[in-house]
C-alpha cells in the first residue's frame, strides 16, 4: 500500500471510530468521508476531505479541490463533476449529495471564506474548484428540492 493510501486508510478508520473526529493535520477541522466512483475504473473510493459549512443551510457544505496545495486537481474532483453526485459520511450520518462546480465570482466569494481558515491558499496559484454539496440526489441541486432518503449503497447503517 502506498503512503497516501495508508494515510487515508488510517484517517478513515479514526474518523469512523471517533464519530467523525480525527487528529493529525485534520484535528479540529470539519471533515467528511467522500464516497465516489472512479469515472474510468468504476471502482468505489473513499477520500477524507475538509469542508466549509454553508452559512445558513445545514444540508449544504462546500468542498475545495485543493489537493494539499498541489498544482493539479485531485482525482476525486473529476469523478464528482462527471457523476454529479456522491456519498458522504459526516459525523455519524451517511447520505447522498448532489455536486456542481461554482462559477467564478461565486467560487471566489466562498473560497475567500475558506482561505481564512486554511493556509494552503498561499502555496497554490491556480484557481481551485469549489463544489457545493447538497444533501439529496443530483436533481436536488437543479430544482432546490430537499431529499433526505438514502439513495446509495454506502448509506447502510
Amino acid at each position: 500500500m502506498s503512503d497516501a493510501l495508508d494515510w487515508n486508510a488510517r484517517t478513515i478508520e479514526e474518523f469512523r471510530a471517533n464519530e467523525g473526529k480525527v487528529g493529525g493535520v485534520f484535528e479540529g477541522a470539519p471533515i467528511v468521508l467522500l464516497h465516489h466512483r472512479g469515472r474510468e475504473s468504476g471502482r468505489e473510493h473513499v477520500s477524507p476531505v475538509m469542508y466549509l459549512p454553508h452559512e445558513t443551510e445545514p444540508d449544504i457544505i462546500y468542498v475545495f479541490a485543493t489537493r494539499g496545495g498541489a498544482p493539479t486537481n485531485p482525482d476525486w474532483y473529476y469523478n464528482l463533476v462527471t457523476a454529479g453526485g456522491a456519498g458522504v459520511e459526516r459525523g455519524t450520518e451517511a447520505y447522498s449529495v448532489a455536486v456542481r462546480e461554482l462559477p467564478g465570482d461565486e467560487r471566489d466569494r466562498v473560497y475567500a471564506e475558506q482561505a481564512r481558515r486554511e493556509a494552503r491558499r498561499r502555496r497554490t496559484k491556480r484557481a481551485r474548484p469549489a463544489l457545493p454539496w447538497c444533501r439529496g440526489s443530483p436533481e436536488v441541486m437543479l430544482t432546490g428540492a430537499r431529499a433526505h432518503e438514502p439513495t446509495s449503497t454506502w448509506e447502510a447503517a
